[in-house]
């Protein structure tokens, strides 16, 4: 299967780096092809521009040369796992670009059934991903997240069931900063092990 990794986090030496490269390391000694995004390392610029939302509806027209490259590697991908930190209860501004840029309409969905481009029933438009993941880590502990009703979670889950027809596995580890070295290895080692059955 080939499986498309996208990572969020700025910092080359991180916890996070570590766990995208455990996730690398356990989807290829399961023999899946790897096609891996780190939105820092390629310098992803995030905002979304006024031309791309004036053109937002007009497909396929709101797919432009800056966005192409991405869209096309999201379309040959037949899974998806996003590997980023959890950042004010949402996801690393670089990864909500992303997601505001290349899962567009015509990309991730299609609207269908309006009077104009703009209404219409969300059809999701991404069959092609068989299945999705996301790997995170929070800086809050779980009874936190929770008590703020843990968005990121949340989301991944509606938004994964609805855009590819199916519940996103969700791997996270709470509380990151107070967890000793054998905590960040086992979670390491829990990953690796998930992505060996992925």
């Amino acid at each position: 299967m080939r499986v498309h990794v996208v990572h969020a986090h700025p910092v080359e030496t991180s916890f996070n780096r570590s766990l995208f490269h455990a996730v690398i390391d356990g989807l290829k000694s399961a023999g899946h092809e790897v096609d891996p995004l780190s939105l820092y390392d390629e310098e992803f610029p995030a905002a979304l521009s006024r031309e791309e939302r004036l053109n937002y509806h007009e497909v396929p027209g709101n797919i432009t040369s800056a966005v192409k490259p991405y869209v096309d590697r999201l379309r040959a991908a037949e899974a998806l796992v996003f590997v980023h930190p959890v950042w004010n209860y949402g996801y690393p501004a670089i990864l909500k670009g992303y997601f505001d840029r290349i899962f567009l309409p015509g990309v991730s969905f299609n609207l269908v059934g309006g009077k104009d481009k703009q209404s219409g029933k969300l059809v999701p438009n991404l069959g092609n991903i068989r299945k999705a993941a996301f790997v995170t880590t929070y800086g809050g502990n779980r009874w936190r997240s929770v008590l703020m009703g843990d968005p990121p979670r949340r989301l991944a889950s509606r938004w994964g069931w609805v855009t590819f027809g199916s519940r996103p596995k969700y791997l996270a580890l709470y509380d990151m900063n107070n967890n000793g070295e054998a905590e960040l290895k086992g979670f390491l080692d829990r990953v690796r092990a998930e992505m060996t059955r992925f």
